[in-house]
């Protein structure tokens, strides 16, 4: 009986199989590749490390030498963690009584209170250096709290405060007069809105803009409309760029359920760019400029700051060139590339990050900085990109709509921002931005230099993080001795400065001054002592031991 043809059929197969089976796991090893290698970059393994984090605190003694300072040290860093305690106590009364009864109802509250430090030490610290969550007015760039404690503002309302709270405070004062007479009418548009219009739209460069009621909104819609109008499933995101909370863009810890289709790549890497120009499933590429400061790393916390390895460098040159090669990899392929801008713009320059870095977006979106503060979230993009229904197809929709989205008061706050934006006069306030910023930045990397205090800043234009130079598991203390100086901070503390460009020379000078003696203090306090031996990687073997010591209960 002749079986040749039977096997030659089979072999046939197998032959078509592989052919069909090996470019996909080509495909595949290549996308992993372009993953960035730290957790950051794979999301899924990411959720199962957290997962397998045990919770465990230190207690008396223990608090103070983690790492394994003498007891010396261990007492004078006790005494003086609650003598700042007394202090706190003394100065910000009504803010942490406030705080603490708002907190049994306000969950935003909870988080920001337990993700402050590194959970090892977060009792301690939530029982004794509660800050106060309230503050009563500002002026220039000054916040008062609710207990009359003046502080320099160093939080810029989480990326928002871009010219300072007055001239906010102007814009919403302004449109409020002007949209009084038609009130909380919705759904029908002040007629304002074709003026904010014509000038975003002069400002992206790009033909429509839609509104919406956040700058998560906006980012949902732009990469809404990327799919739609491409007809591709994937979103690609950098590892570590924050896009909102919105599920497809945080993959990651955080997020209940893990999304199919987005695939979070290495940033300025050439692997990341051949998936791009080698796939077919890839919609849209999201860039948030931010992460020119801290290229593949999360957003800085001083939760997180469990050893003092916490890195920022921004190399313009360098991101520019990569951004240019994102951008003609995008145009090849028919990938929409869409700036996020919705913490960074209008901060380096009035046409954000398209005119700073010299590279033209299909769409941008923006936040709430553009109306004057007031909720808001913009999508601009080309005319065929904004469109939302198909003319040869009339079912086939990409629906998006909100009640709110053209809010009169919002509209006419916008109005007033913008008009003030196109003035030649104040837009000469970017006349040697980043100089100016820049050498902040260096004159105080020099005055800590000088007097061996073991910070230093990384900054991009008027956005700066902190940096620590010598190995430590208590640099997190270093917010607690700013704030007693009179620095406000956001939550993240150190991780993140934001200043006004309405800083001058002198709010600046007394800024240096403050975050100088707060570190002076702090290193008179034996924080920062550590054996010669001590380094990054020790501290990070030891906090293992702990986790494991925990888990297995040894």
């Amino acid at each position: 009986m002749d079986t040749s043809l039977p096997i030659l059929s089979l072999s046939a197969a197998a032959v078509a199989g592989a052919a069909v089976t090996f470019p996909k796991i080509k495909a595949r090893l290549e996308l992993s590749r372009a993953k960035h290698r730290s957790l950051t970059g794979h999301s899924k393994m990411s959720k199962r490390v957290a997962r397998l984090l045990p919770f465990y605190e230190f207690s008396g003694d223990q608090y103070f030498n983690a790492d394994g300072a003498p007891q010396d040290v261990a007492t004078r860093r006790k005494n003086a963690f609650f003598a700042l305690a007394k202090l706190y106590a003394e100065r910000y009364a009504k803010g942490r009584a406030m705080t603490a009864e708002a907190a049994t109802g306000l969950s935003d509250l909870q988080f920001t209170r337990a993700y402050r430090v590194p959970f090892q030490f977060s009792s301690l610290v939530q029982k004794n250096l509660g800050t106060s969550a309230f503050m009563a007015s500002s002026s220039g760039v000054t916040v008062t709290d609710v207990d009359g404690n003046v502080f320099y503002d160093l939080t810029g309302s989480y990326g928002v405060n871009v010219f300072g709270n007055d001239f906010y405070k102007e814009c919403i004062e302004e449109g409020e007069k002007r949209a009084k007479t038609l009130g909380p009418v919705l759904g029908s548009f002040h007629p304002v809105v074709a003026e904010n219009v014509r000038r975003i739209c002069e400002i992206s460069g790009l033909d429509e803009v839609s509104f919406h009621m956040s700058g998560t909104e906006a980012v949902m819609q732009a990469v809404r409309l990327a799919r739609y109008h491409t007809r591709r499933t994937h979103l690609v995101r950098f590892a570590g760029a924050y896009h909102g909370w919105w599920g497809d863009v945080q993959p990651g810890v955080g997020n209940p359920v893990s999304p199919h289709e987005t695939y979070t790549l290495a940033e300025m890497s050439e692997k990341t760019l051949h998936v791009l120009r080698t796939r077919r499933d890839i919609a849209c590429v999201l860039v948030n400029p931010l992460q020119a400061l801290h290229p593949n790393a999360n957003a800085p916390g001083d939760s997180a700051l469990v050893d003092s390895s916490r890195t920022s460098h921004f190399d313009r040159d360098a991101y520019t060139t990569w951004l240019k090669e994102l951008r003609e990899v995008c145009t090849m392929r028919g990938i929409v590339l869409i700036f996020d801008e919705v913490f960074l713009g209008f901060r380096i320059a009035a046409g954000g990050a398209q005119e700073y870095f010299g590279v033209r977006a299909d769409m941008v979106t923006y936040g709430k900085s553009l109306a004057g503060g007031l909720p808001i979230g913009v999508v601009c993009g080309k005319k065929e990109l904004m469109r939302r229904f198909r003319d040869d197809r009339p079912a086939d929709v990409c629906f998006a709509r909100g009640t709110f989205n053209s809010h009169p008061y919002v509209m006419t706050a916008m109005d007033e921002f913008l008009s003030r934006l196109s003035s030649p006069n104040f837009r000469s306030i970017y006349d040697g931005l980043d100089a100016t910023w820049n050498g902040r930045a260096a004159a105080l990397n020099a005055r800590c230099e000088q007097e061996n205090l073991p910070v230093r800043v990384g900054n991009l234009s008027s956005v700066w993080t902190v940096q620590y130079t010598e190995p430590s598991r208590y640099n997190w203390m270093f917010q607690y001795y700013l704030r007693a100086k009179g620095l406000a901070l956001s939550w993240v503390g150190t991780g993140r400065f934001i200043f006004s460009l309405n800083f001058t020379d002198a709010d600046f000078a007394e800024v240096e001054k403050r975050f100088v003696a707060a570190a002076e203090k702090m290193k008179r306090d034996g924080w920062w002592w550590h054996p010669p031996t001590l380094t990054n990687k020790a501290i990070r073997r030891q906090i293992l031991k702990e986790m494991l010591r925990s888990k297995f209960k040894r």
